[in-house]
């Protein structure tokens, strides 16, 4: 399977939106009212729509969500560290923390079901409604932290966040979209994942990631933590939980899989600089299309 070729399309886009946005007349104004319309409206649609259409299977998934949420809470554990190491700036931390632990929830989607069909879709739709909460929680801790802004109502305000737990409770409760609304609610997802990256690219100054001795010591960290550590701890879980084929292909992509688009737009609504941000992502989509093979290739036979 070429991996790249499924990366290629999110990284395209990020280069169109830097492109328009540096050598068209639709420049940042334009693309500050998009950022807004993603974050606000077109996300937590895309994340409602995205949990609460797949049908959990707890019992048969129980294994791979402890496995998860082990992995989660070392990548938020050693992504929170890199605050802590020598040279670092905190309120670039604070802002890039979430590049160490968040994933791309429809890279991954489309990635499980060609890896293992139906039965790879409703594992990795257990772990994106288990592990999203708390990796937007945790995303926004230190932000909120750092800019004196309220934690509780960070989250309260937090339409990512609303929109997951939004799509969790309906899934539990067997709530849906109804039939006549879902082709219009899919569209809207689509519409959200194209944008937020062109977004990302258009507020993208990759010099901004290798502006100071600092963003580089955090950068290289929290990559390292994304695209190294984690897959590393899921392959040590697959091996010491004995998890079959299917759910350690699931576990090892969701490990080495890109950090989320909307890591750029959460940085910037929140008042950080969000051109850092948006390189890391960039970085982060590249680097993905190395540590994906790496790692899927210890999926036992």
């Amino acid at each position: 399977m070429h991996y790249a070729q499924l990366l290629f399309p999110d990284f395209a886009l990020i280069i169109t939106g830097y492109l328009i946005c540096r050598f068209t007349p639709l420049g940042r104004p334009l693309w500050e009212q998009v950022e807004t319309l993603v974050y606000y409206v077109l996300f937590p649609v895309l994340l409602f729509y995205a949990i609460s259409r797949s049908p959990l299977d707890w019992n048969a998934a129980s294994s791979l969500v402890g496995a998860a949420l082990v992995l989660a809470a070392c990548g938020i554990g050693l992504a929170y560290a890199v605050n802590y190491l020598p040279g670092v700036d905190k309120r670039d931390a604070a802002s890039a923390a979430q590049i160490g632990f968040r994933f791309n929830s429809y890279i991954s989607l489309a990635l499980a079901e060609r890896l293992a069909g139906t039965q790879g879709l409703m594992l990795i739709a257990v772990l994106i409604g288990v592990c999203v909460p708390p990796f937007n929680i945790a995303a926004v801790w230190p932000m909120a932290r750092g800019s004196g802004q309220g934690f509780l109502k960070a989250l309260l305000h937090n339409p990512l966040i609303i929109g997951t737990l939004s799509g969790l409770a309906a899934n539990l409760l067997g709530l849906s979209v109804p039939s006549f609304a879902e082709s219009a609610v899919a569209r809207v997802g689509q519409a959200s994942l194209a944008l937020g990256l062109m977004a990302a690219g258009a507020g993208l100054q990759l010099a901004q990631v290798f502006s100071t001795s600092s963003r580089i010591r955090s950068g290289v960290a929290l990559l390292s933590v994304k695209h190294v550590a984690m897959p590393l701890v899921a392959i040590t879980l697959v091996q010491s939980l004995g998890l079959n084929a299917t759910q350690a292909a699931v576990l090892l992509a969701f490990s080495a899989m890109p950090t989320a688009s909307s890591c750029y737009v959460l940085a910037t609504r929140m008042g950080y600089d969000g051109a850092f941000v948006a390189g890391l992502v960039t970085l982060s989509t590249l680097a993905g299309m190395l540590s994906l093979p790496l790692a899927l290739s210890f999926i036992p036979k």
